[in-house]
């Protein structure tokens, strides 16, 4: 798990740069000593320039970056590759190159594996690799840049293209300094759909020109013929008819070999744990390979926002030893700036910081940790999916007939009973899901937004287009998986982790698991005759987890937003928008009014005025210089 930071000069041959330029650019490199402190390589020459910050866990006297391969031969030193994640079957591949091509190999790592995958096998390498990854390939031979990212986004990619060449980067900070004042560049589009989903979607940036490599795309670039992007992998729910006792049993199958192949390091490995079955079943799962397994839950103060007792109860059920954290108000307003400055562009989600908070802990004690992520979009774990349910008989009326409900709810009282009843169920899903977190509508951001944008459907159109063909629940887990998912799961899971050099894996993202996932029809995953979510999934985890576990509700580090709002926070949060400089790009006023509100309790305004104050706090960092985050300190109370 490392950072990496590469430069393409656009003029082939260019030499060696000189002293100015690379001291900008190891200084960029030194933005991402968080991502990999164990080791820092630069490398120089044509034009080039490779940076790597390595955290060392698999063959970590050997496997340094950039790689060069082949170490030797005729075609020695063609391919320079830097690579930030994990390859899960690396050994498997490394026995296929070795058999099919003779391959040979200096280390015993994956990095290197990587490359020899690459060399031989090309693009058609990407589908054969089961891991987490981003990583930057450079063909000494044609002059083609080559970068990839894993097929669900567990790892960041960022692509700068200028006159000078492209630059690219495990985090955009790295690239700022090659990029333009960061302000004048600010993308009100991609501001636009911040607000309506609390994260910025791919493959935009607050920046304009700064853009994230997409999920599952590869890209190749050469000087002057610009970047070429080709999708390789595409996750697709599409519901078949299974016998359901043979799904489960692929789904244990597959889950059990996966957090096999994500325990696989040379340094300690702990698990996250919450309340919930997902990151139980991780838990109990690991347990069966490491026996002494560390794990680790987070709480607030507040208890009625703590699942820690609930997680020393699984963890006493499931035998390993817990550590907690306890978060109180003051940790959060004193570590929140740093936050938001390790995360690039604002994501509002609330649970990132006991996530912040749950990660330094681990990183005392481990250097790995494995965590529940992505279990929730491919099993349809979310209650919000029950919605097409419920909202079925209004759906199978007359057009004519739906038209006229619609009308009524218009005319009915805000707030009445039945008025957001008829209101979902007459709006078509294209206009009423846009993913898990919903915070402004569109006439929410015409009183909000300053300037015009495009709507939230740029951004998810083309999703419900290539799910016409499945039900409306397989549509909803398919806008989630390629928006929701890399948007705040996983973009909230690397950087909270990695800011602590601690390397974070999903086994639930892993091809097998989701080859089990992605037949499993609807009614396996939330039956009719009950209130549950992913059914098929517990079914599968019947006697790993314990039954008080397994039917447990989804939780998942629940935060007190809107307890906070109406205290100390609230204050610094109406201070931070009395004093915030992005007044020509919001209605502050409005904001400030919103708060109001809520402080009264006569609204739960929570969600919109957090994520209005995300964006404010990160214009203050980033492009007022006005906040300067203040080192991390330990949280104020660590129990275990």
């Amino acid at each position: 798990m490392c950072g990496l930071a590469v430069f393409i000069s656009s003029r082939p041959g260019a030499g060696v740069p000189d002293p100015g330029t690379a001291a900008a650019f190891e200084g960029a490199l030194e933005t991402l000593h968080h991502r990999g402190p164990d080791d820092t390589r630069v490398e120089y020459g044509n034009g080039l320039a490779f940076g790597f910050k390595r955290l060392a866990i698999i063959d970590r006297e050997e496997s340094a970056q950039p790689v060069h391969y082949p170490a030797d031969g005729p075609q020695a030193g063609r391919w320079t590759v830097v690579f930030n994640g994990e390859i899960y079957n690396y050994r498997e591949l490394r026995a296929d190159l070795i058999r099919q091509h003779g391959a040979t190999f200096a280390t015993h790592g994956d990095s290197e594996v990587l490359a020899a995958a690459f060399h031989y096998w090309g693009a058609a390498a990407l589908p054969r690799l089961r891991g987490m990854f981003a990583f930057v390939a450079y063909d000494h031979w044609t002059g083609t840049t080559h970068a990839a990212r894993d097929p669900f986004g567990i790892k960041p990619l960022y692509l700068l293209e200028t006159a000078d060449g492209l630059f690219a980067a495990s985090e955009r900070k790295a690239l700022l300094a090659f990029s333009g004042d960061s302000g004048a560049a600010l993308d009100t589009d991609a501001l636009a759909h911040y607000l309506s989903f609390q994260y910025v979607p791919d493959p935009l940036s607050l920046h304009r020109h700064v853009r994230r490599l997409p999920p599952g795309h590869r890209m190749t670039w050469t000087p002057g013929g610009g970047q070429r992007l080709e999708r390789y992998f595409r996750p697709s729910l599409r519901p078949l008819h299974v016998q359901p006792e043979a799904a489960y049993h692929a789904i244990q199958n597959a889950l059990r070999d996966s957090v096999r192949k994500h325990m696989h390091a040379e340094v300690p490995v702990g698990a996250f744990l919450s309340s919930g079955v997902d990151s139980s079943a991780i838990v109990a799962l690991a347990k069966e390979v490491k026996d002494d397994l560390h794990a680790f839950t987070a709480g607030f103060d507040d208890e009625a926002y703590s699942e820690i007792a609930i997680a020393q109860d699984t963890a006493g059920q499931l035998g390993v030893r817990l550590t907690p954290t306890i978060i109180n108000d003051d940790d959060v307003i004193r570590e929140l700036p740093r936050i938001v400055q390790l995360l690039d562009d604002p994501v509002a989600d609330p649970s990132l910081i006991p996530l912040y908070f749950l990660a330094r802990t681990a990183s005392r004690y481990v250097t790995v940790v494995l965590s529940g992520e992505g279990s929730d979009e491919l099993f349809g774990g979310y209650t919000i999916y029950r919605e097409p349910m419920s909202l079925a008989g209004i759906d199978r009326l007359p057009a004519g007939m739906k038209r006229g409900l619609r009308n009524l709810s218009h005319v009915m009282p805000e707030g009445m009973r039945g008025r957001s009843f008829l209101e979902r169920g007459t709006t078509p899903i294209e206009e009423r899901y846009w993913g898990n977190a919903r915070i402004f509508t569109a006439e929410e951001k015409a009183q909000l937004m300053r300037f015009t944008a495009e709507p939230h459907t740029a951004i998810t159109s083309h999703l419900y287009a290539e799910t016409a063909d499945v039900d409306d629940v397989a549509s909803m887990q398919y806008v989630d998986i390629h928006t929701w998912l890399p948007g705040d799961i996983l973009t909230k899971a690397d950087r909270m982790s990695m800011a602590h050099s601690l390397e974070l894996r999903v086994p639930f993202l892993d091809q097998a698991v989701y080859a089990a996932a992605a037949g499993l029809p609807t009614e396996l995953k939330l039956p009719h005759n009950t209130k549950g979510t992913k059914m098929a999934f517990r079914e599968a985890m019947r006697g790993i987890v314990p039954e008080s576990v397994r039917d447990r509700r989804k939780l998942g580090f629940p935060t007190p937003t809107r307890v906070w709002l109406k205290g100390q926070i609230g204050e610094w949060i109406g201070a931070l928008f009395d004093g915030s400089q992005a007044g020509h790009l919001l209605d502050l006023n409005y904001a400030q009014g919103l708060l109001a509100e809520h402080r009264r309790g006569e609204a739960d305004n929570s969600r919109k005025v957090w994520t209005v104050a995300m964006f404010c706090l990160w214009h203050a960092i980033t492009v007022e210089k006005a906040i300067v985050p203040v080192p991390a300190r330990a949280p104020s109370a660590l129990v275990g």
